[in-house]
């Protein structure tokens, strides 16, 4: 008869010592039932006023569901209730709730609590408390921690996929020819992390150039593609990431070189979440690349407040960088320090 051992938590975040005792526990039972317990309203309450944004259980079941994928004997269940916080959650309803939701007999309750013992032992007597690394030698780290002190203090304890849902979002946006491209590479080496070039500008010089061949489904190539190069950058960042341009700037360009709005751009644009919106102003000399076109000052004064009035019509509250390259690249790393909390 195959032996059967459950090892249960929030999860809020996943760390790896939560890795290190699924490992182990995957390796002393024939099958293992990672048991993910969830509140919402309890769970929120734990990340409130905390240095860490709230994880839905969807979010932290995939997290489980990807470390575990390639983990044959090893299934992850859900498991909720409606408590408000730790001290209200009832354990024998909980113990009826995961027993009913195993459906089988079980062998082992695995844990890294040594104070756990008691109410185990009285709850699943059939089963041997395990405990696995109770004083966290190998991973010296909690959740509870983590919430408390951030994750980025952490970085090194989180798995890679769980990073990426934690990772910092800077945009750089602004007209033509105030700095976009060099200050966003500039930022990624400072910061040792990934960015997301202006897809824009890739495919119009794959097109061998900019005026009178740009149409409509191109815009919304743009857009596309732009946001895929952007989730791709997320999954290696450190951290943070750098983009340079997005869909509202995208729109910009297709009102300016086509006199319309594109929908497909707009519903890019809808769905976008970024942390810090840097705003360049047009106050360093205009460089004419064989891709730029709006270089008169007048035209890039009247730019300028339209690409503003697009941001502000979408509630964007962007930071304005003036000056020269290395001011705008200090104050830029201001920003960014205080995002990250350094």
């Amino acid at each position: 008869m195959n032996s059967v051992g459950f090892i249960g938590g929030k999860f809020l975040p996943l760390h790896m010592g939560h890795v290190y005792a699924i490992v182990k526990a995957a390796c002393m039972c024939d099958e293992l039932y990672v048991v993910l317990s969830y509140s919402k309203a309890r769970d929120a309450a734990l990340c409130k006023d905390l240095k860490v944004k709230e994880m839905s259980r969807e979010i932290r079941h995939r997290w489980l569901t990807q470390l575990t994928r390639d983990m044959e004997n090893v299934r992850v269940i859900k498991v909720e209730d409606t408590y408000d916080s730790d001290e209200t959650y009832n354990w024998e309803e909980g113990a009826w709730q995961i027993k009913k939701a195993i459906g089988k007999p079980i062998n082992y309750i695995f844990s890294s609590e040594n104070s756990y013992g008691e109410i185990f032992t009285r709850l699943y007597p059939e089963a041997k408390h395990v405990v696995i690394d109770s004083a966290r030698h190998r991973y010296p780290i909690s959740a509870t921690k983590i919430r408390a002190e951030g994750v980025y203090k952490h970085w090194e304890m989180l798995p890679d996929f769980v990073r990426s849902y934690f990772i910092k979002k800077v945009v750089i946006v602004g007209t033509e020819s105030c700095g976009k491209s060099t200050l966003t590479q500039y930022l990624a080496k400072l910061y040792n992390t990934t960015y997301v070039e202006e897809y824009g500008r890739t495919i119009c010089e794959e097109l061998g150039g900019y005026e009178d061949i740009l149409t409509k489904d191109i815009f919304s190539q743009i857009a596309y593609k732009h946001k895929v190069l952007e989730y791709e950058a997320y999954k290696k960042a450190n951290k943070v990431v750098f983009i340079d341009t997005e869909a509202i700037v995208t729109q910009y360009y297709s009102e300016l070189c086509l006199g319309e709005s594109n929908p497909v751009v707009d519903s890019v644009a809808e769905d976008q979440d970024y942390d810090l919106w840097i705003y360049l102003e047009p106050d360093v000399q205009w460089v004419n690349d064989g891709l730029r076109t709006y270089g008169e000052e007048k035209t890039r004064h009247e730019n300028n407040l339209k690409l503003k009035e697009m941001l502000k019509n979408r509630k964007i509250e962007f930071v304005s960088v003036r000056g020269t390259y290395i001011e705008r690249l200090n104050k830029s790393v201001d920003l960014v320090n205080k995002l990250l909390e350094i």
